[in-house]
């Protein structure tokens, strides 16, 4: 790295997206990935679908119980 970078040619803000939307990859362990895994291709769907129900269903579970 330089001890020194030149911004006075930067725009400020040039890169910036009020609206984006970003998708925040998530890692799952060794074990959880195969219990998913295993799901998703009994059901013939992807990974994510699968994660996403599951998570669905905790969160209506939370409510519930609330």
């Amino acid at each position: 790295m330089r001890k020194e970078y030149d911004f006075s040619k930067g725009e400020k803000g040039k890169f910036y997206k009020s609206k984006l939307e970003l998708n925040i990859p998530v890692y799952l362990d060794a074990s959880a990935f195969t219990f998913v895994d295993k799901i998703a291709k009994r059901k013939n769907k992807d990974v994510s679908s699968v994660v996403n129900q599951i998570i669905h269903s905790d969160i209506q579970l939370s409510e519930s119980l609330k």
